[in-house]
């Protein structure tokens, strides 16, 4: 296995992190556990106090807490699928993008079952749906698919992982190396192994599409299922993975531009690489729009009553104001903003990104509470604002977030060094090879 030395691009952001701890990331650290710290006293006072501190009530019994959990599952899809799909089918700019993607599929389903445990309210419950869980609850197919998907998304990230582990391992000075030695696993870098780890890998790249695909799809059967107005839609599901593509993507050109700028990645994180994200994120924009404008239209024109009072509510009634900042600011406007070329810089890139993320929180906090606020049964219309220890909790899970990843990046490159250093010796002899088996012979043979 060749050594850090003899990788032929610079190296220096990419460890920086794991020889040298600067100022600015303990300040930043400090923040973020100060924010842990007050939902960490948020939640304390929900265990004294139970579920009466939120604004939960009945007829609204879901709020920000399954807004939260519908958020994260859908920050992980993206994750996964850029980086799965633009591996099988040899995107060659996804190379210093892919552990920037898996890393945020892992996380977001870890702080995704976080908000399931605080909205019950007694999360030593949790362990009574494997004790007693029933399959003919849309519940347990959540619960199944999750951690399949999170058991597969840990190993889709490991699996890459070990050439740099080796990498690291024998590097004569630095941290971490018994830990690089374990996780290596004996990897040597010979052809034999190196064939070996891309065969597994392009078989998990593979094998997560579906179950990503899978999850949110059951995700959204956990409303579709039900008789509840709005809910009950069978255009849920592939509602649900498009809106957690268009999500995903927008956190992924978030958080490369905090890595490009934290990190001094600006030769590695190339303009060209948000450049294409923008154009992912444009298309995944349109198809949302698409989806939404399918999904509405059907209810308004069958206007029947209760679905109608739904939908009256959001379009001008309570919650007027955020779903139509939603939709015109966050749906509309950031696919026709970067549908300029000058737009997609990286600047114009994480403008539109952070109007996306913003948006998309609100559109899945519209899917949970509008519904619930108009029962079905004989009840008065209900009525939810989330509780000051609800928007602490969901501060903390993003301060978490920003912190897990942060500590990532001191013990392992957030830039895979192998597929890079590959990308320079083959990528485009390879990339070659391949057109040269669609494109037509050259003139030059016949001439001759």
């Amino acid at each position: 296995m060749e050594g850090v030395e003899k990788l032929r691009f610079d190296t220096e952001g990419i460890l920086a992190p794991l020889e040298n701890t600067g100022r600015r990331f303990f300040v930043a650290c400090g923040l973020l556990l100060a924010v842990i710290a007050w939902g960490g006293y948020a939640y304390a006072q929900q265990l004294i106090h139970g579920l009466s501190v939120t604004g939960l009530n009945r007829p609204v019994n879901w709020g920000t807490y399954i807004g939260n959990f519908v958020f994260f599952v859908s920050i992980s899809l993206a994750g996964t699928l850029i980086s799965a799909i633009l591996r099988l089918i040899h995107a060659e700019w996804r190379r210093p993008i892919t552990r920037c993607a898996e890393v945020i599929t892992v996380l977001s389903l870890l702080f995704a079952v976080v908000n399931i445990g605080t909205d019950m309210g007694r999360p030593d419950r949790l362990l009574n749906c494997i004790l007693h869980g029933q399959f003919r609850s849309p519940i347990m197919w959540d619960v199944l698919s999750i951690n399949s998907y999170l058991a597969a998304s840990i190993l889709y990230l490991y699996l890459p992982l070990i050439p740099d582990m080796a990498i690291l391992r024998d590097r004569p000075t630095g941290r971490w190396r018994w830990l690089y030695r374990i996780l290596a696993i004996g990897y040597c870098g010979t052809e034999k192994q190196h064939k070996w780890l891309e065969r597994i890998v392009s078989v998990m790249a593979i094998l997560i599409i579906p179950i990503g695909i899978s999850v949110h799809t059951v995700t959204a059967w956990l409303f579709a299922t039900t008789v509840q107005p709005v809910w009950h839609s069978t255009i849920y599901g592939p509602f649900f993975v498009v809106g957690a593509l268009y999500t995903g993507t927008a956190v992924l050109v978030i958080i490369m531009a905090l890595l490009r700028w934290g990190l001094g990645l600006k030769s590695i994180l190339k303009d060209v690489h948000f450049n294409n994200l923008g154009l992912v994120l444009m298309a995944e924009g349109l198809l949302v729009a698409y989806f939404l404008l399918c999904m509405y239209l059907v209810e308004i024109t069958g206007a029947e009553p209760h679905i109608m009072k739904v939908v009256m509510s959001e379009i001008k009634g309570a919650f007027a104001v955020p779903f139509w900042l939603m939709i015109l600011v966050g749906i509309l406007f950031p696919p026709l903003f970067l549908s300029m070329r000058r737009a997609r810089t990286v600047g114009g890139c994480v403008f539109a990104a952070a109007i996306v993320v913003a948006a998309m929180w609100i559109e899945r906090f519209l899917i949970v509470v509008p519904t619930l606020t108009q029962p079905r049964l004989p009840w008065r219309e209900g009525v939810y604002a989330p509780s000051w220890v609800e928007w602490s909790i969901t501060a903390a899970c993003l301060a978490a977030f920003a912190l897990l990843y942060m500590l990532f990046t001191k013990v392992f490159p957030i830039i895979s060094l192998w597929e890079m250093q590959e990308g320079i010796e083959h990528g485009m002899s390879k990339v070659r090879r391949r057109h040269e088996g669609y494109l037509p012979e050259r003139l030059e043979k016949e001439k001759s």
